[in-house]
This record gives C-alpha cells, sequence and structure tokens, in this order.
C-alpha cells in the first residue's frame, strides 16, 4: 500500500468522522407539528395581549417592563412575556425545542428560554441574558456576544438520561443535569424578568419554533 493511497484514505476517515461529529442537533429526532393552538402567550393580566406581544411576517415579538403585573393576579412572579408551548407537555422520552431568536439591547436579566418542571423547582433549566450574554441561571456562561443578531438555539432534554443539553448555531455549548423527575415538563420562550438585576425595559423575538421528539 503506497503513501498516498493511505493518505487519501485517512483523509476519507476524518472527513466522514468529521461529518458524524458536527452533525445537525435535530438528528435521529421526528418533528412534532405546531399550530397556533400550542402557543398560549402569557403576559401582564391587566393589559391587552397587544401591549406587549405581535406576531407579524413570521416573527413573534414580546417585551416587557420591570414595573409591570404579573401573568395572573394570584401570582406573585415577576412580570413576563412568554410563550408557553401547549399540548405537549412530557414526563419521559428525549425531547427537543429549536428556535430563531434576537435579543435587542438593553435587555437584561431576562429568561429567554426555559423548560419548566422541576423535582423540587420550578425549572430544569433557565437560559437568561446579561448584559448580552446567556447564563445558566445567574451562573455558568453559555455564549457572549448575543445582542441584535438572529441565532439558533435548541435545547435537548434527556428525562431518563437526567441531562439537559443547549445548542447555540448548532454547536453544543452547555450540557448539565436536570433537576429530577416532573409529572409536567414543557417549553417557553419569551421574555420573564430574573429576580434581580434586570433592565427596565426586556424584550425578545422568536421565528421558526419547533419541536423534536425521540
Amino acid at each position: 500500500m503506497n503513501f498516498s493511497y493511505c493518505y487519501a484514505l485517512l483523509f476519507v476517515v476524518f472527513v466522514g468522522w468529521l461529518n458524524f461529529s458536527c452533525g445537525d442537533p435535530t438528528d435521529g429526532f421526528t418533528n412534532i407539528p405546531l399550530t397556533e393552538a400550542n402557543f398560549d402567550i402569557q403576559h401582564p393580566y391587566n393589559l391587552p395581549l397587544a401591549d406587549r406581544y405581535s406576531y407579524e411576517n413570521g416573527v413573534r415579538r414580546l417585551w416587557v417592563y420591570s414595573t409591570d403585573k404579573p401573568h395572573s393576579p394570584n401570582s406573585r412572579t415577576q412580570p413576563r412575556t412568554e410563550v408557553r408551548i401547549r399540548g405537549y407537555d412530557y414526563t419521559s422520552g428525549v425531547w427537543q425545542f429549536e428556535g430563531y431568536g434576537y435579543v435587542p439591547q438593553p435587555t437584561s436579566g431576562a429568561t429567554i428560554a426555559q423548560i419548566h418542571g422541576a423535582a423540587h423547582d420550578s425549572s430544569t433549566i433557565i437560559l437568561r441574558i446579561y448584559n448580552g450574554d446567556m447564563r445558566y441561571y445567574s451562573g455558568d456562561l453559555i455564549e457572549t456576544n448575543m445582542y441584535d443578531r438572529w441565532f439558533r438555539l435548541n435545547i435537548i432534554h434527556d428525562v431518563e438520561g437526567g441531562k439537559v443539553t443547549v445548542f447555540i448555531d448548532g454547536v453544543q455549548k452547555f450540557e448539565t443535569n436536570d433537576r429530577g423527575p416532573s409529572d409536567d415538563f414543557y417549553f417557553k420562550c419569551g421574555v420573564y424578568a430574573a429576580p434581580k438585576d434586570i433592565s427596565h425595559y426586556m424584550e425578545s423575538r422568536w421565528r421558526d419554533i419547533k419541536l423534536y421528539k425521540k
């Protein structure tokens, strides 16, 4: 076997490995069709929906102010305008959220995506924007320079494996253990003010929201 053939063979193997390792996050998943009935918009209870949400040309724009009311008169949570995906709550399996998001300055201290439900908490994962950076809750840094650009977000939750994985623009950026089983997991995106260190105005935009499962 000559050296040229060996190098050519190694190159083919390397390219094949590269393509496999850089596969799309949705590979092996089945797309779940969504209709408008699956998009429940939570917003300050004392305001019309149109005062904090718009849907034009395929883009959902959600915004909120730090002085706004919560989404329910009985809630003591922070203000929010969020999409709550209905009809596909889950307790087992491997589920994936995909959406293209956009966060304009000066939004800060805002949860832009989450998995609601956990064994001993209200959420399994929260992705927040602080000064243009995406963080796991208010801790681990996931990605920088998130302001004023469209990005593709994929969140995979392996319930039996107890893992949550985050991809930005198709690249794995973060993985963590989940927070235990729940009888009601579901995905959300939009803006939900953190308990502290928040901007007065918060906004995110979303398009091409999809769900997948295995």
